[in-house]
């Protein structure tokens, strides 16, 4: 089972080594929740200035 890290610009869950919607390359495997945005208008999605369709922590690194 491949563990999937987010990524600590966008906070995207990633599967291989550069992030597909900021390109970054910075990653942890310290967040917390998870939200799968379907709709990037929704209010959820704008709460948490997300603007890409896709599944993202809810929080990264210790509370």
């Amino acid at each position: 089972m491949v563990k999937e890290k987010v990524c600590v610009n966008c906070k995207r869950f990633v599967v291989g080594d550069i992030c597909p919607a900021c390109k970054s390359t910075k990653f942890t495997r310290d967040w917390h929740g998870v939200v799968i945005v379907i709709d990037p208008d929704s209010e959820i999605a704008k709460a948490l200035n997300i603007n890409a369709p896709g599944k993202y922590a809810i929080s990264i690194g210790s509370r």
